[in-house]
């Protein structure tokens, strides 16, 4: 389980412009979260030490890449031991479709997220899953239309002293 870390105002703004643009120099972030480039400097540091910044990327379109079809994949299985769960996780993570994956409580064991290009694209990815370890039920949900959609996280308000 990951620890708390405790974050001031200077942290929330860092934090918040880098979920923005995580492409910003220190220069560049320094202005925009108003501290001095040393400040701003060890603050980053520590914040990524503290691994509360796990890591930056590039963003893509996914219909600039034809994947315009988002799938919501609910799975239950009637297996539960940690020979069938290795199996299972290593063979959805290893799909590029997969996006997403989270074990459940309650009635559906698994959820995927999954991003592809058609009906048959996901057609393939469901036949190498069921094809990979044994399944009790699958059930696809498809989206019709993407209402939102962040990878900014809700930060918590600064306390004040």
């Amino acid at each position: 389980m990951t620890t708390q870390v405790n974050l001031d105002e200077a942290d929330i703004r860092i934090l918040s412009a880098l979920q923005k643009d995580g492409t910003l120099s220190i220069a560049a972030l320094s202005e925009a979260v108003n501290l001095s480039h040393n400040s701003c400097w060890r603050r980053l540091r520590r914040l990524e030490d503290a691994k509360v910044i796990t890591g930056r990327v590039a963003l893509l379109d996914p219909g600039a890449l034809g994947l315009n079809l988002t799938v919501f994949v609910s799975i239950r299985t009637s297996e539960h031991s940690e020979e069938w769960l290795k199996a299972f996780a290593e063979s959805a993570t290893a799909m590029p479709e997969v996006v997403e994956l989270y074990r459940m409580a309650g009635d559906v064991d698994y959820l995927m997220k999954l991003k592809v290009g058609s009906i048959a694209a996901y057609d393939a990815v469901y036949k190498r899953l069921i094809a990979a370890v044994k399944l009790t039920d699958v059930s696809s949900a498809f989206a019709m239309e993407e209402m939102k959609h962040t990878t900014a996280l809700p930060l918590p308000m600064p306390q004040r002293k």
